[in-house]
């Protein structure tokens, strides 16, 4: 029996929504690289992708943003049928979440107060949202060839987090031994000896967060052609 219901699950998955999850966090990706050949004045190893906000194309980092909320609740909306389990559904209020924090940022920038709660909320959620859901969604028949890449890309989340603050870690560190003092704002340029990291893994985190939603807008579009 339990078998049916699951087969039954996964032949509601949308394949519209499913591409259209994948489309869009692409779409984020790309704006990415269209906003590193606008802005070739903010150095991608250590400005934030955030600080595109004071250049001239901070309407292009609005839109990555929002887009990026649309991606993530895309994929919620599409994963609705495919979710059986309590930690699952958690996960998926943690997917939504993630995109009222994304949606926070593309209207509350780097230069308000409220960009520190936006971030917050997008990066703290969906590290949750993919290690619940990837686990669930391994559990059931339909999905659990996918379970080993589910998991590996939902891995990638939280240890993108954790190489973005090491990188914040090694910057302070190496700052404080140059001797020149710790700035109020985002310095133009870094002292000599100063490490400074923290753009790349910035955006090693957002392509890590786009490539667990486009693998399972992927493993969606591959089971429910398969069915």
């Amino acid at each position: 029996m339990s078998t049916n219901t699951t087969t039954i699950r996964a032949t509601e998955i949308s394949l519209p929504t499913a591409y259209l999850a994948i489309a869009t966090s692409g779409g984020v990706l790309l704006l990415l690289v269209i906003l590193h050949i606008l802005t070739p004045e903010f150095d991608p190893s250590w400005r934030m992708v955030s600080e595109y906000a004071n250049g001239q194309y901070s309407w292009v980092l609005s839109m990555m943003f929002a887009l990026w909320a649309v991606s993530s609740w895309i994929l919620a909306f599409m994963l609705w049928s495919q979710i059986s389990t309590t930690a699952g559904k958690v996960g998926l209020f943690f997917l939504i979440l993630a995109g009222v924090g994304e949606a926070m940022a593309s209207v509350f920038d780097i230069n308000h107060s409220l960009h520190g709660l936006a971030g917050l909320i997008g990066i703290g959620s969906l590290p949750i949202a993919a290690m619940l859901i990837s686990v669930s969604l391994g559990r059931e028949q339909e999905w659990s060839g996918a379970k080993k890449v589910l998991l590996l890309t939902a891995n990638l989340t939280w240890f993108s987090i954790v190489l973005l603050a090491a990188s914040f870690v090694l910057m302070i560190v190496t700052f404080t031994q140059s001797g020149a003092p710790m700035p109020a704002e985002p310095p133009t340029t870094l002292p000599l000896g100063v490490i400074g990291l923290v753009g790349w893994t910035n955006r090693f985190l957002i392509v890590a967060y786009c490539a667990w939603v486009m693998t399972v807008g992927w493993q969606a579009i591959k089971i429910q052609n398969h069915n």
